[in-house]
Protein backbone atom coordinates (compact mmCIF):
# COMPACT_ATOMS: atom_id res chain seq x y z
CA UNK A 1 0.00 0.00 0.00
CA UNK A 2 1.60 3.43 -1.05
CA UNK A 3 1.27 6.52 1.38
CA UNK A 4 1.08 9.46 -0.13
CA UNK A 5 3.44 12.43 1.19
CA UNK A 6 2.74 15.04 2.93
CA UNK A 7 3.07 18.29 1.37
CA UNK A 8 5.50 20.56 3.28
CA UNK A 9 3.38 23.69 4.43
CA UNK A 10 4.60 26.94 3.56
CA UNK A 11 4.12 29.54 6.23
CA UNK A 12 2.43 32.90 5.17
CA UNK A 13 3.61 35.64 7.45
CA UNK A 14 1.58 39.27 7.33
CA UNK A 15 3.86 42.09 6.02
CA UNK A 16 2.16 43.77 9.04
CA UNK A 17 3.58 41.37 11.43
CA UNK A 18 7.36 41.81 10.31
CA UNK A 19 8.72 44.25 13.02
CA UNK A 20 10.75 46.62 10.36
CA UNK A 21 14.10 48.25 11.69
CA UNK A 22 13.57 51.91 10.52
CA UNK A 23 17.05 53.34 9.57
CA UNK A 24 18.44 55.52 12.36
CA UNK A 25 18.66 59.46 11.77
CA UNK A 26 21.37 60.97 10.33
CA UNK A 27 21.47 63.48 13.33
CA UNK A 28 21.98 59.60 15.38
CA UNK A 29 24.68 58.62 13.58
CA UNK A 30 26.48 61.99 13.12
CA UNK A 31 26.19 62.08 16.62
CA UNK A 32 27.54 58.65 17.38
CA UNK A 33 30.57 59.00 15.35
CA UNK A 34 31.50 62.43 17.22
CA UNK A 35 30.87 60.51 20.16
CA UNK A 36 33.48 57.48 19.13
CA UNK A 37 35.78 60.34 17.99
CA UNK A 38 35.73 61.70 21.55
CA UNK A 39 36.19 58.52 23.15
CA UNK A 40 38.98 57.84 20.93
CA UNK A 41 41.21 60.90 21.41
CA UNK A 42 40.61 60.27 25.15
CA UNK A 43 41.64 57.05 25.37
CA UNK A 44 44.87 58.26 23.72
CA UNK A 45 45.99 61.57 23.49
CA UNK A 46 48.71 60.88 21.32
CA UNK A 47 46.47 59.71 18.81
CA UNK A 48 46.66 61.18 15.46
CA UNK A 49 43.34 61.99 13.22
CA UNK A 50 42.95 62.03 9.61
CA UNK A 51 40.43 61.94 6.90
CA UNK A 52 41.33 59.16 4.40
CA UNK A 53 40.50 57.81 0.74
CA UNK A 54 38.38 60.51 -0.67
CA UNK A 55 36.61 59.70 -3.54
CA UNK A 56 33.82 61.02 -5.35
CA UNK A 57 31.20 58.98 -3.38
CA UNK A 58 32.37 60.04 -0.41
CA UNK A 59 34.25 63.41 -1.11
CA UNK A 60 35.20 63.71 3.06
CA UNK A 61 36.84 60.72 3.05
CA UNK A 62 36.90 58.59 6.40
CA UNK A 63 38.26 59.49 9.78
CA UNK A 64 41.19 57.24 10.35
CA UNK A 65 42.85 57.24 14.07
CA UNK A 66 46.45 56.54 13.95
CA UNK A 67 49.33 56.11 17.22
CA UNK A 68 52.14 53.61 15.58
CA UNK A 69 49.84 52.64 12.67
CA UNK A 70 46.43 52.66 12.17
CA UNK A 71 44.22 52.06 15.00
CA UNK A 72 40.81 52.11 13.76
CA UNK A 73 39.03 53.51 11.10
CA UNK A 74 35.21 55.40 11.21
CA UNK A 75 32.14 54.35 8.71
CA UNK A 76 29.02 55.55 9.13
CA UNK A 77 26.77 53.07 7.66
CA UNK A 78 23.09 52.61 6.70
CA UNK A 79 21.81 51.81 9.93
CA UNK A 80 25.05 51.95 12.10
CA UNK A 81 28.12 53.57 12.62
CA UNK A 82 31.48 50.98 12.45
CA UNK A 83 34.71 51.48 13.99
CA UNK A 84 37.02 48.81 11.88
CA UNK A 85 40.36 47.68 13.47
CA UNK A 86 43.11 46.53 11.14
CA UNK A 87 45.00 44.35 13.84
CA UNK A 88 42.28 43.26 15.50
CA UNK A 89 42.61 39.75 15.21
CA UNK A 90 45.42 40.38 18.51
CA UNK A 91 43.16 42.96 20.07
CA UNK A 92 41.81 41.78 23.07
CA UNK A 93 38.42 41.78 23.57
CA UNK A 94 37.49 40.80 27.00
CA UNK A 95 34.09 42.89 26.65
CA UNK A 96 33.24 41.27 23.83
CA UNK A 97 32.84 44.61 21.85
CA UNK A 98 33.81 43.10 18.46
CA UNK A 99 30.60 42.08 16.52
CA UNK A 100 31.43 42.31 13.36
CA UNK A 101 34.24 40.63 10.64
CA UNK A 102 34.81 38.11 13.21
CA UNK A 103 35.46 35.65 9.97
CA UNK A 104 38.54 38.18 8.95
CA UNK A 105 41.61 36.60 9.56
CA UNK A 106 42.85 39.86 10.59
CA UNK A 107 40.55 42.35 10.95
CA UNK A 108 37.86 42.93 13.61
CA UNK A 109 34.95 45.75 13.75
CA UNK A 110 32.21 47.28 15.73
CA UNK A 111 28.86 48.05 14.65
CA UNK A 112 27.14 50.40 16.86
CA UNK A 113 23.47 50.18 16.48
CA UNK A 114 20.71 53.25 17.57
CA UNK A 115 18.95 51.14 19.97
CA UNK A 116 22.11 49.48 21.69
CA UNK A 117 24.03 51.39 24.74
CA UNK A 118 27.05 52.56 24.26
CA UNK A 119 29.80 50.81 26.65
CA UNK A 120 32.11 54.18 27.01
CA UNK A 121 34.27 52.18 29.57
CA UNK A 122 34.55 49.15 27.61
CA UNK A 123 35.00 51.42 24.38
CA UNK A 124 38.42 53.70 25.65
CA UNK A 125 39.75 50.09 27.10
CA UNK A 126 40.01 48.41 23.59
CA UNK A 127 41.51 51.57 21.84
CA UNK A 128 44.01 51.34 24.39
CA UNK A 129 44.54 47.91 23.82
CA UNK A 130 44.42 48.66 20.18
CA UNK A 131 47.38 51.23 21.06
CA UNK A 132 49.40 48.43 22.84
CA UNK A 133 48.78 46.42 19.87
CA UNK A 134 50.37 48.83 17.43
CA UNK A 135 53.45 49.16 19.71
CA UNK A 136 54.29 45.60 20.17
CA UNK A 137 54.45 45.45 15.93
CA UNK A 138 56.58 48.53 16.15
CA UNK A 139 58.62 47.06 18.77
CA UNK A 140 59.11 43.87 16.63
CA UNK A 141 59.91 45.81 13.35
CA UNK A 142 62.53 46.99 15.26
CA UNK A 143 63.68 44.50 16.44
CA UNK A 144 64.05 42.55 13.02
CA UNK A 145 65.59 45.61 11.55
CA UNK A 146 68.46 45.37 13.98
CA UNK A 147 69.35 41.96 13.43
CA UNK A 148 69.51 42.47 9.76
CA UNK A 149 71.84 45.25 10.00
CA UNK A 150 74.31 42.79 11.80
Amino acid sequence: MKVAAKRPTIARVSPRRVPKRSPPSDEWLEATMVRLRGLILRADPQMVEEQKWKKPSNPEGVPVWSHDGIVCVGNILKHSVRLTFPGGIDIRDPRKLFNSRLDSTAVRAIDFYEDEPLNEAAVIALIKEAVRVNASYQAERAARRKTRKR
